[in-house]
């Protein structure tokens, strides 16, 4: 099935996500952009995925952030692309252009360049947003090491 397409780890953790949400009934968008389409894809190599994954949107670029998604010129101008805020943007705009019912979003400096002080190379900041919720979005930032997507 997935054997030696993907890490072990990435395979066991898109499988609990199919599975956990399946028995719940959830339909999941994901929108990302240092990962270029991969966590879709990892979801994707899962049986009974189709029941699980609406959508994916691969925004890499700043421009396909605020044109795909939505996400405010005001947000990636004051906060930049990797931070929370604009992955709340972007994980409400998805939700928004979906028939999910959460949406999880993605963004990242991936390397080799691109880095700075505040955010350098293997900084990843993750968001989820579930539709309906009266719950402040959820959000997450971490510094992964080693080389670029590798890590």
């Amino acid at each position: 099935m997935t054997e030696g397409l993907l890490p072990e780890p990435i395979v066991r953790l898109a499988e609990r996500v199919v599975e956990e949400n399946a028995a719940t009934g959830r339909k999941l968008v994901v929108a990302e952009s240092c990962t270029g389409g991969l966590v879709a894809a990892a979801l994707t190599e899962i049986p009974g995925s189709s029941s699980v994954l609406d959508r994916g949107f691969v925004t890499y670029s700043n421009e396909a952030k605020m044109e795909m998604l939505g996400v405010p010129s005001d947000i990636i101008e004051t906060f930049g692309a990797v931070s929370v805020a604009c992955v709340w943007a972007m994980a409400k705009g998805a939700l928004e252009r979906s028939n999910a019912d959460v949406a999880v979003a993605i963004s990242g400096v991936a390397g080799p360049g691109g880095g700075s002080p505040h955010k350098p190379v293997g900084t990843v900041v993750f968001a989820r947003v579930t539709r309906d919720s009266h719950k402040d979005p959820e959000g997450e930032l971490r510094l992964f090491e080693g080389p670029g997507r590798a890590a």
